[in-house]
């Protein structure tokens, strides 16, 4: 069986010799030696300039701390094309979802349609950097500034992505990462906030930890977010192999590029100025009952692609429904092929041969 994605497992000794730590340190949460190694290597390997990391126990938590200390119950605009947890996190904290359709080759938001659907009930923007694809960062800060609205980035697949030079995770007020175990670096489970803004972070900060002061007071109101020493144990051990699954995965879709017949799919358009990260291997085909016939081709030969992501957000039973026709269009014809450190060529010729019979 071939998966869409599978989990990088470090050498056990290497995963075991990290939780021994926290063995030996007898600490197993609340942020130990662990996670705050983890944090200051994770500060070096982004190369991060002004923000700050604060590791958290998933992905989904920074989200909703980040819409409760930014969003205020307002209206957020936000993609339809995206994880449900980017739009799940709003309607979660009491925010409405406003939805903007997506640029058509980029798939992230259209930058050009935020401004029409600004009202005075609007706090802030919710935006996701889609399939490592950076959204067009500086038109949504020029846009922010001018209507004074927060930004926020969901950046779940934007690890290790670098735009012009520096790491996507310097733009915003806020952006949020996943570590699932899915993820091209991963803790298990777990993800991270970063922040540039010193009385933000402060915020975010004590937001994720029950609003604590010390152990008797409280800055404010809190839940609990913090990360475990036992995902930072994982952490630790996957992040000295980054170099080799980012390589792997690079002669991966070197393959699919060299094997697949392109005359009826399309592949994302990476914006330009982007050290992309091979986190997803997405292509378009023609329609949504290509992409269905496919589908079932591929299931018999035991390989399992991914609809990602499907369906419209605009479609989810908690939110207004509304239109936005080309991430409809997108989302019914969008398939993530499988791509993962060790799958192998001879298993990228067949999954290639397969879609050029179509």
């Amino acid at each position: 069986m071939i998966p869409v994605t599978k989990s990088f497992l470090p050498p056990l000794e290497e995963y075991t010799a990290q939780v021994q730590r926290a063995f030996d340190n007898g600490w197993l949460t609340n942020r130990g030696a662990l996670v705050l190694e983890l944090e200051d290597k994770l500060t070096e390997y982004l190369n991060l300039d002004q923000s700050r990391i604060l590791l958290m126990n998933n992905g989904t938590i920074p989200l909703q701390i980040a819409l409760k200390c930014l969003a205020q119950g307002g209206e957020v605009i936000t993609t339809p094309f995206s994880y449900v947890a980017t739009t799940s996190a709003i309607v979660w904290e009491g925010c409405t979802p406003v939805f903007v359709d997506i640029h058509p080759e980029y798939l992230t938001i259209d930058e050009t349609k935020i401004e029409a659907a600004i009202t005075e009930k609007t706090t802030c923007i919710l935006a996701t950097h889609v399939f490592g694809n950076p959204c067009n960062v500086e038109e949504i800060e020029r846009i922010a500034k001018k209507h004074n609205l927060k930004v926020i980035y969901d950046g779940a697949h934007a690890f290790g992505v670098s735009y012009q030079g520096q790491s996507i995770f310097e733009y915003g007020d806020v952006t949020t990462c996943s570590f699932h175990a899915t993820k091209l670096f991963h803790t298990g489970e777990g993800g991270a906030i970063f922040c540039k803004d010193p009385d933000l972070f402060h915020k975010l900060y004590y937001s994720h930890n029950f609003g604590h002061d010390g152990p008797l007071a409280f800055h404010g109101l809190g839940i609990n977010g913090k990360m475990s020493e036992m995902q930072a144990a994982m952490g630790l051990a996957v992040l000295p192999h980054m170099s080799e699954i980012l390589e792997e995965r690079s002669r991966v879709v070197s393959w699919y590029s060299e094997y697949l017949k392109m005359d009826s799919l399309v592949r994302i358009n990476i914006r330009k100025e982007t050290n992309w990260n091979t986190v997803y291997y997405p292509v378009l085909l023609e329609s949504e009952n290509q992409l269905i016939e496919v589908q079932k081709s591929l299931q018999t030969a035991e390989v399992f692609p991914r609809r990602y992501f499907y369906p419209s957000l605009t479609q989810l039973p908690y939110v207004h429904q509304s239109t936005c026709e080309i991430a409809s269009d997108i989302s019914s014809r969008i398939l993530c092929l499988p791509l993962f450190y060790g799958l192998s060529e001879k298993d990228v010729k067949g999954i290639a041969s397969i879609f050029n019979n179509f």
